[in-house]
């Protein structure tokens, strides 16, 4: 009999973990299309950009994992629309067939219709835009040399982070702990008590979903290790050296890092505009089946799902996506044996608690009972990220590099890599030459 064809479209944390509990299904022949070759472990982006740890730790080769895989195949493609009624995905590479198609695109940065603020400041959703921030963090630092007056050495040492959700908060407390243990050391003669950092918030707390305990303990952290957060603080320009805020408040920076929401990643064709829900998420059914399509699911952040228990869609979260693909791989086992759709299992997410690290023996810890926050709550912090590291070999090179910065407070890896004059990039088309004197796309 002729295997079905399911397309996933996404190789992030639910991609990837749906393909693999699909691997050497004999009722499906899987095709995963990335635009990356490699997976991103996402919540550790901040580390790559503070130089805590390498890009490489926490970025792995799809094409590795399913080596030995009778039914993947991998391809290195852009989506750029789904024809529904056609049963086609267009890509740079081609159109591909599917019997169902899984979208799982997650998410991008939000600048809310800024096109100022996209244009100018630095996100952080990809391997590549940390690298970009980090190198973009190290030459600022040198460039603090040649200021020619203090308004400009002001711009180069204010840095502004914009979000208090975990990205915003981990960021600030990780540049925070760079100002005080390993800057003054790599530049004995900068005085780093200029160097302000600032955490933008628009809601009334720092890591607004999560409990009253995390909200105090986030902010007294961030403000003891020297940190100004600005709640209710609603950014409205930038111009590259000024910060515009509703309230009238202004911050002179040429660094402003923006990690205040998310957007999803929402392929043409897939469904009308005017369907998808708060965010640009597809709204699924509790089978991941995007309502009014026949063989069209969604999972992870781009899908909407409402639930008795979460009757205004789940949180955007790792461990909600591994928990959707976990159970469409096994209703598609399920369609594989026969068994109708109407029999299919529906989804449902037992929430096992969050948390978010600030600092070296600060981080705070929602569990559905209870909270709490400190040095046992940073340790556990640590060892759960450790543990959902996808190879051994990325899980010890992290633990070594953790292991050297928390014994001598510094790291080995501040290295600016620029790209050279002959730098080419691949474009999914083809290869393009790297266009020059763009700062933003300096990369590791």
């Amino acid at each position: 009999m002729e295997k079905k064809k399911i397309v996933i479209l996404g190789a992030g944390f639910a991609g990837l973990k749906l393909a693999r509990k699909l691997n050497n299904n004999p009722h499906f022949s899987v095709t995963l299309i990335d635009r990356y070759n490699y997976h991103q472990f996402q919540p550790l982006f901040y580390q790559v950009a503070t130089a805590g740890i390498n890009a490489s730790d926490i970025s792995f080769p799809i094409r590795k994992v399913f080596q030995n895989s009778k039914n993947i195949s991998v391809r290195l493609a852009e989506v750029t629309a789904i024809k529904k009624n056609e049963n086609i995905v267009e890509t740079t590479i081609g159109d591909f067939s599917y019997d169902y198609l899984v979208v799982a695109m997650g998410c991008t940065t939000n600048f809310f219709g800024n096109k100022q603020i996209e244009e100018l400041s630095f996100p952080m959703k990809s391997t590549n835009e940390a690298l970009t921030l980090k190198n973009r963090l190290l030459t600022n630092f040198e460039s603090a040399y040649s200021a020619e007056s203090e308004e400009e050495l002001e711009e180069i040492l204010n840095i502004v982070v914009v979000g208090g959700g975990p990205t915003g908060v981990e960021l600030s407390g990780a540049i925070a702990h760079m100002k005080r243990h390993v800057l003054p050391k790599d530049y004995p003669d900068l005085d780093f008590s200029k160097l302000n950092i600032y955490l933008i918030e628009g809601g009334p707390n720092l890591l607004g979903p999560m409990s009253d305990l995390a909200h105090k303990k986030s902010y007294e952290y961030l403000t003891n290790m020297g940190v100004h957060v600005w709640t209710e603080g609603r950014v409205t320009d930038y111009d590259g050296k000024t910060i515009s805020l509703a309230d009238g408040r202004t911050i002179k920076t040429r660094n402003l890092i923006w990690s205040a929401g998310v957007t999803g990643n929402i392929p043409e064709g897939a469904v009308p505009q005017e369907e998808l829900q708060r965010g640009n998420r597809f709204k699924v059914d509790r089978t991941s089946k995007i309502i009014d399509t026949e063989n069209i699911y969604a999972i992870g952040d781009i899908a909407s799902m409402e639930t008795p228990k979460y009757p205004h869609g789940h949180p955007q979260l790792a461990r909600v996506a591994g928990d959707q693909a976990v159970l469409l791989a096994k209703n598609f086992a399920k369609i594989g044996e026969g068994t109708s759709e109407d029999k299919l299992t529906l989804f449902e997410y037992d929430d096992p608690g969050s948390m978010a690290t600030i600092g070296k023996h600060k981080a705070v810890v929602d569990l559905p009972k209870f909270s709490f926050s400190g040095r046992m709550a940073w340790f556990i912090w640590m060892l759960l990220h450790l543990m959902l590291i996808l190879t051994v070999r990325n899980k010890l090179a992290i633990f070594f590099n953790w292991a050297q910065n928390y014994f001598t407070n510094d790291s080995s890896l501040r290295i600016i890599v620029r790209p050279t004059k002959k730098d080419f990039r691949f474009n999914l088309k083809g290869y393009r030459r790297f266009p020059k004197n763009r700062d933003k796309e300096v990369e590791a």
